[in-house]
């Protein structure tokens, strides 16, 4: 990441304060975004600084109209302490999810609200670094002068894409791969953003927002499973969203699953995708419609099958539909099985199922959960809960803003530490 694009002063710090000031009130403003409203002896604590000194800077920044009183905390006698926060629209993030077909994109602010709907545009994602950016960042523009916000308050741009991504260098192995300008994926969007932009993996981006807003609060180990096009795991250990060593964890819908089996879009022959993802489900309802199945899927289509997606197939199984219904009870069963191996290898407490799969609820969970029963121990299948999100649609893009946020304020404090 190059910090030298950290070419905004969102906060307008006193020229004044010394660097370690600046660097407090950094680690100050940083706690506030990932715990929300904290009393001053919760603040002492994380920073290790004095009751006054806290006092002070909290009464320093209400006046900047950056933190302001948020109510009050539990107390086990006495006088029940104040609690503070950031205000809202104190800064921003641009959030880009891209998927196979499609890119969404929003404004994120540090109380996590959308300042500007999500903006969803037909940019699918090529392997043409050039093509893409020419039809992708104009939206992003649009998205920006849309916002009607101050330049300075907007801190930067959080991506997130499947693929094998390395979150340090900035580099996705799998997409976007023409590197004829000698630029990372990262540094190329920066080039063309003129912002600072943190790159990861789309199943990272829901795994955080489970941990921050979802399922996972307070809790140390969880999968998160999403399961769209492709099938990702975010894996949460003691805590904090694990990438591995580089950044490539959670590759799930690649473990060796059927013997001989089809032919991957990763080279690889039986990957779990090839029978569980939602590429996959899509392509078995096309197959049986050209088969003269008898499906509403093919009304519900306009028959026009090559359109048939996710969405779609549950409508039919929501319709009563059974064809429907036997397909994702198919990919359910082959999730399940997957998902048995994971609970034996990392023992969660819990595993969280995500993405527009999971939107088809009993028709997926019901003959999961029945291969979990079948293939997994049950002294450790019984300590694992299993649920559907309840973030929405949009939970990545939270995700996104919470990463690119936290990577603010983190080179904020390096940089004041360096000056």
């Amino acid at each position: 990441m190059n910090v030298n694009l950290l070419n905004r002063e969102p906060f307008a710090m006193d020229p004044t304060l010394s660097k370690k000031q600046i660097q407090l009130r950094y680690r100050l403003l940083q706690h506030l975004y990932s715990n929300g409203p904290s009393s001053i002896s919760s603040l002492c604590d994380t920073i290790g600084i004095s009751a006054p000194t806290v006092f002070k800077m909290l009464a320093e920044l209400t006046r900047e109209k950056i933190v302001e009183k948020r109510g009050v905390g539990e107390s086990i006698g006495g006088r029940k302490p104040d609690l503070f926060r950031l205000q809202r629209n104190v800064i921003f993030e641009i959030c880009i999810d891209i998927e196979l077909f499609k890119t969404s994109m929003a404004i994120v602010d540090n109380n996590n609200h959308f300042v500007t709907p999500v903006k969803t545009v037909p940019v699918a994602l090529s392997r043409n670094r050039k093509a893409f950016f020419e039809t992708l960042i104009e939206h992003v523009r649009d998205l920006i002068r849309t916002a009607k916000i101050e330049e300075s308050r907007l801190v930067g741009c959080s991506v997130g894409m499947p693929g094998l991504i390395d979150p340090i260098s900035g580099e996705n192995y799998s997409y976007l791969l023409d590197e004829t300008d000698g630029l990372t994926l990262r540094e190329a969007f920066e080039q063309q953003l003129g912002m600072p932009v943190v790159i990861q993996n789309d199943v990272k981006g829901s795994a955080l927002a489970e941990l921050r807003y979802g399922h996972a609060i307070g809790r140390k180990n969880v999968l998160v499973i999403l399961m769209d096009w492709g099938i990702g795991l975010g894996i949460i250990m003691d805590g904090k969203v694990q990438h591995g060593s580089s950044g490539f964890s959670g590759e799930m819908g690649h473990m060796p699953f059927v013997e001989n089996g089809e032919l991957c879009y990763c080279g690889k022959y039986g990957c779990l995708e090839t029978v569980a993802s939602g590429m996959t489900l899509s392509k078995m309802a096309r197959e049986g419609i050209l088969s003269g199945q008898n499906s509403i899927i093919n009304d519900l289509s306009n028959k026009e099958i090559y359109r048939i997606e996710t969405e779609l197939i549950i409508r039919a199984a929501n319709k009563g539909d059974q064809y429907s219904i036997q397909l994702l009870s198919n990919i359910g069963t082959n999730l399940g099985k997957g998902i048995s191996i994971l609970i034996q290898l990392f023992n969660p407490e819990m595993v969280i199922l995500s993405g527009k799969i999971a939107a088809a609820r009993q028709y997926i969970t019901l003959p999961m959960q029945q291969a979990i029963n079948t293939y997994c121990m049950t002294q450790i299948r019984e300590k694992t809960q299993i649920v559907s999100s309840e973030l929405g649609d949009d939970s990545r893009l939270l995700g996104y803003a919470a990463a690119g946020i936290t990577w603010f304020f983190e080179a904020m404090i390096a940089d004041a530490k360096d000056r």
